[in-house]
């Protein structure tokens, strides 16, 4: 008799259940607080090492599992309606047609070698998430890129990795990411961005691991379709025929909205690295992108407004996963138990040896990036208490800088807390599928990463 397969509950389950867990451990785990004070080096609020210290416990009632999905969701409301105007916006673009006559142009101009798009993109891509932090700024591309990869006889996960993964190497693997190097360096009070060149090789080696994966999952599935993890998975809209791609060519107006689109992006990078844009100004930007596309395309604005929507209607199971994960967060910062994890955590590493310390010193910022999953965030929490440890234990401080970067930044491709539900929603794939593409190298992964903290040991990076 065969075994059923074992499924994966429902992205909103295991969410609801960790919610749970959160509420149990408020009665479970000892409740504490860090001091805070002003860093004068990065300008953030960072907790003042040894000076964790017990506080009155905070049982959460057991209604506040439900008060929790109202509260995460307004905690983080920035991030979701930026997955909503950042899609829809985008989404816009994608029924203008522009797009589809562009995939078109390059599948006319790669017959037969479509698979070098697959590391020109990926390096490009991480790239960005190396020099200037971008991270959802990508969310807009995965639909195009889906469309391409299915296109080009691939499926959804090669198209998704092409994006989401390549930038998320960069992201984890920078060598200056202002948004997780620089705070970690600020507060360690390290040089800005020193130790670059351990770190440019680190990038290199991270991101070719990602780009040789991706290609050996198309170039297996392109042989043999059935050996696709969405095989017999409808995509709805975003499956793009190949041979109608290849027939469809650019309009006058297509070449219109494509400068404009390449235009925002140019604007995009200029704002994030010259001015500080963030959520408020990438979402007004994205905004009129996808507004002056609907106009450049020959559009009125009710036909705009429609397609808006329609966009938003897309997204709302990731816009909604954004808010049910916060309230994990919600729940344990209410019961004040999220300074407690960390302190938990980090105690066990003054007893290792130096060479094993820095080793879990990359585990312990993995697992609490579940719980903080915000670069600056974590940095901010963790790096006050990390870089003075690091001392104590004869590890350099880089070497804890490069812990927390690595820590923070692969789990963010792993834990249901992080952006990774949304990004699943966008690209029309079931989390359970990416965790069995991504599993398996995420474990490479992690050899790299205790080769690499081995290595910043051994030359006693600086």
């Amino acid at each position: 008799m065969s075994k059923k397969p074992v499924k994966v509950p429902h992205t909103f389950v295991l969410l609801f259940a960790l919610i749970i867990v959160a509420i149990i451990g408020s009665y479970v785990i000892p409740a504490g607080e860090f001091d805070r004070a002003k860093d004068p080096n990065s300008g953030k609020t960072v907790v003042v090492p040894g000076t964790y210290h017990r506080v009155e416990q905070v049982p959460q009632h057991p209604f506040k599992t439900f008060i929790a999905v109202q509260k995460g969701s307004i905690d983080a409301a920035d991030v979701v309606f930026f997955v909503f105007f950042v899609y829809a916006s985008f989404y816009i673009v994608l029924q203008t047609g522009a797009l589809h006559a562009m995939i078109g142009g390059l599948l006319r101009m790669l017959r037969g070698k479509e698979i070098i798009l697959i590391p020109v993109f990926m390096y490009v891509f991480a790239l960005g998430g190396s020099i200037f932090g971008m991270f959802e700024e990508t969310f807009g591309f995965i639909p195009l890129f889906v469309g391409l990869a299915i296109a080009m006889g691939f499926d959804a996960i090669v198209g998704m990795s092409m994006v989401f993964l390549a930038v998320g190497m960069g992201f984890a693997a920078a060598f200056m990411n202002p948004f997780t190097v620089g705070v970690a360096q600020k507060v360690a009070e390290l040089p800005l961005f020193s130790g670059m060149g351990f770190r440019i090789v680190s990038w290199f080696v991270f991101v070719t691991m990602a780009v040789v994966w991706t290609v050996r999952y198309a170039l297996k599935i392109k042989k043999d379709p059935t050996k696709s993890l969405l095989h017999g998975v409808d995509m709805g809209k975003l499956a793009l025929n190949h041979d109608e791609l290849i027939e469809k060519k650019a309009t006058g107006r297509d070449k219109l909205v494509l400068l404009w689109v390449a235009g925002t992006i140019g604007l995009l990078v200029w704002g994030v690295i010259v001015k500080g844009w963030y959520f408020d100004e990438l979402a007004g930007l994205f905004i009129i992108m996808g507004i002056a596309s609907g106009f450049l395309a020959g559009w009125g604005p009710s036909k705009i407004a429609v397609t808006f929507l329609e966009g938003c209607k897309d997204i709302v199971f990731g816009a909604l996963v954004v808010g049910l994960s916060r309230g994990i967060l919600v729940v344990m910062r209410d019961a004040k138990i999220i300074d407690t994890v960390v302190y938990g955590m980090s105690v066990p590493l003054s007893s290792l040896p130096r060479w094993l310390a820095a080793e879990g010193m990359l585990v312990v910022q993995t697992l609490i990036n579940f719980f903080i999953p915000s670069g600056s965030g974590q940095a901010a929490t963790t790096m006050p208490i990390m870089a003075p440890l690091s001392d104590l234990l004869g590890i350099s401080r880089q070497t804890a800088v490069l812990a927390f970067q690595y820590g923070d930044g692969f789990s963010n491709l792993l834990w249901p807390t992080t952006l990774l539900p949304v990004v699943c929603s966008i690209a029309k794939i079931p989390i359970q599928k990416w965790w069995r593409y991504f599993l398996p190298f995420f474990g490479f992964l992690l050899i790299a990463q205790v080769i690499f903290i081995a290595a910043s040991v051994f030359v006693g990076l600086a």
